[in-house]
């Protein structure tokens, strides 16, 4: 019987016992176990088989799980034999006490609530060991400890639970124990978007330190998340932690599908003549040296359903990725304009997020995006005078560029007068164009503003979304780049018509693809009006030739629109030449 490709499983007992579709990562139980890391840290994107490896860690080496030899035969692990041949794993599965918890859903919007769920979380592993109450191995003042544990427990409570709990099933089954905590980082990033970020730190780092640090009890643990939080944030006292990210050697192709795992899987359903578009649509994502990494996500959706479409990147909440996007400065915006257009950016990288300096930090945004899987190396530089890496980046597939195009509409959808502005520019309208864009300009002002209530550069941190949005909108019929060199000087927004500028119809008004050149000047102290603010924004693609780039491929001067938009707070002139 054929494997079912069964959508959402994360249980490794489900997929072996009901047959559903898998690909064998068990390798990755030897490559970690012959590691000896005592505390392991492994980020990586979402829906990339984290959860599904620490299911399979758990089945195979908790004591629970001993005897069910079934749910490994005729995988890699199974097969694996020492110099002498002996099947050397096989005497280890079902041979630890394994304490097994997951923060994938502590998704709060206050500090108590996410502190009183991951409280709940370890009470519901307390109550799975509650046997141990009756099993003469405890004292009645430990007794005692384990009847405090609950949802509303102490902080020092809380934070020895995990340390104490690891003592118990260690003195009752006579051996150290392994934890495996996955999606270690949620509450962090909710912390960050809630605006509870310091509270959480505090007590996460107690809890962590006395789980991972300060513990006899440990044989030895593996967190999983999609960051590296900093290590000053939470880990500060953790100086036996092994942190494994994307740029990282070990465990390459243990999370996620290599190419030749999808094509394979491609083949097995008939599908193989997809491959060209599967590729284009979900390969790109990065660890380590291996650059043919593919979300697995995607193509389990893609296996069922057949056919392509946006399916990770639909699975969860993009909230932190649109707020660092939206709220970001001139230079974050005019950077994703670039990627827009498929091209890379280049950076410094630093591994260990931040989470409250995402904002402020020159280059955290990128490091953000890298390990959530929005965005893939192309390149990497060493420079040996200063010992600084730079790390060429771009969007990491079509299904991700989709993505951050949704995403950039639905800032605007919804303001129709940003679309009529896109009418009046199509259709050269520059009454209109002024009366929906200073519409556009007071309801849009602060969106793009970090909510510190001053202006500052949000003039250009609002043109640049502007920009955005047009490259979204308009994309279909112009290329649009912004702060690019032409002439003599570098122009603000430039739009080029993709086919000759031929004439067409927008409902009942006629509409010219003219070439469009547009200057942005916010008011000085010098000029007196608006207007004197427009004519220098004119008068400045006059002299800077702005035009060059265009007449070079053949269009002709009558066909460029040249615009000048003169900002004085929210309120907007806009003039032609």
């Amino acid at each position: 019987m054929g494997r079912v490709v069964g959508i959402g499983h994360q249980d490794f007992e489900i997929i072996r016992e009901k047959n559903i579709f898998y690909i064998d990562k068990t390798n990755f139980i030897r490559e970690w176990w012959e590691s000896d890391d005592a505390v392991t840290l492994i980020t990586r994107p979402r829906r990339f088989g984290k959860t599904l490896n620490m299911s399979m860690l758990e089945k195979f080496f908790s004591f629970e799980y001993a005897g069910r030899d079934a749910l490994f035969e005729g995988l890699s692990i199974w097969q694996e034999k020492s110099p002498d041949g002996d099947y050397r794993y096989r005497k280890i599965q079902g041979a630890y006490p394994v304490i097994s918890l997951s923060f994938a859903n502590v998704k709060e919007t206050c500090y108590l609530n996410t502190k009183k769920k991951i409280c709940q979380i370890i009470t519901n592993l307390y109550n799975k060991f509650d046997f141990l109450t009756d099993s003469g191995k405890l004292n009645e003042k430990e007794k005692e400890f384990y009847r405090k544990v609950s949802a509303d427990m102490e902080d020092h409570i809380a934070t020895d639970s995990l340390n104490v709990l690891s003592g118990f099933l260690m003195r009752y089954y006579g051996r150290r124990v392994i934890i495996l905590l996955d999606e270690y980082d949620t509450p962090m990033q909710e912390a960050y978007v809630n605006g509870y970020w310091t509270d959480l730190t505090a007590f996460t780092r107690s809890l962590f330190n006395a789980t991972f640090k300060t513990n006899p009890f440990l044989e030895r643990a593996i967190m999983t998340g999609i960051t590296r939080v900093s290590k000053e944030s939470i880990f500060s006292d953790l100086n036996n932690l092994e942190v494994v990210t994307t740029t990282s050697g070990k465990y390459a192709d243990c999370f996620g599908f290599t190419e030749e795992e999808v094509f394979a899987a491609l083949e097995e359903y008939g599908l193989s003549e997809q491959k060209q578009k599967v590729k284009d649509w979900y390969d790109g994502f990065s660890f380590g040296e291996r650059g043919d990494i593919y979300n697995p996500w995607s193509i389990i959706n893609f296996l069922d359903k057949r056919k392509v479409g946006a399916y990770w990147v639909n699975t969860s909440s993009n909230r932190l990725v649109e707020k660092l996007v939206k709220e970001g400065r001139p230079k974050v915006k005019q950077a994703f304009e670039r990627l827009m257009q498929g091209e890379a950016v280049r950076t410094e990288i630093d591994e260990q997020i931040v989470y409250n300096q995402l904002p402020a930090a020159k280059d955290a945004v990128w490091s953000f995006l890298l390990a959530s899987g929005y965005l893939k190396v192309v390149h990497m530089e060493f420079e040996e005078e200063t010992g600084r890496i730079y790390y060429e980046m771009t969007l990491t597939n079509k299904e991700v560029r989709i993505m951050f195009e949704r995403m950039i509409r639905e800032w605007f959808c919804e303001n129709d007068n940003y679309n009529d502005f896109i009418k009046a520019l199509l259709t050269g309208d520059l009454r209109a164009m002024n009366v929906y864009m200073n519409r556009v300009t007071l309801e849009m002002f602060s969106y793009f503003d970090t909510g510190k209530g001053s202006f500052g550069d949000e003039p250009e941190r609002f043109y640049h979304g502007f920009v955005l949005g047009l490259m979204v909108e308009l994309s279909d019929r112009y290329v649009i780049t912004s702060n690019r060199e032409s002439g003599f000087g570098r122009y603000d927004v430039m739009l080029e018509p993709k086919a000759v500028p031929a004439a067409g119809k927008l409902g009942n008004r006629s509409i010219i693809n003219d070439a469009v050149i547009i200057e942005f000047k916010v008011q000085g102290a010098e000029e007196k009006e608006l207007a004197d603010t427009v004519q220098a924004a004119l008068q400045q693609i006059k002299e800077r030739h702005y035009e060059a780039s265009l007449t070079a491929k053949g269009i002709p001067r009558e066909r460029i629109r040249k615009y000048g938009f003169a900002f004085c707070g929210k309120k907007v002139l806009i003039g032609e030449c």
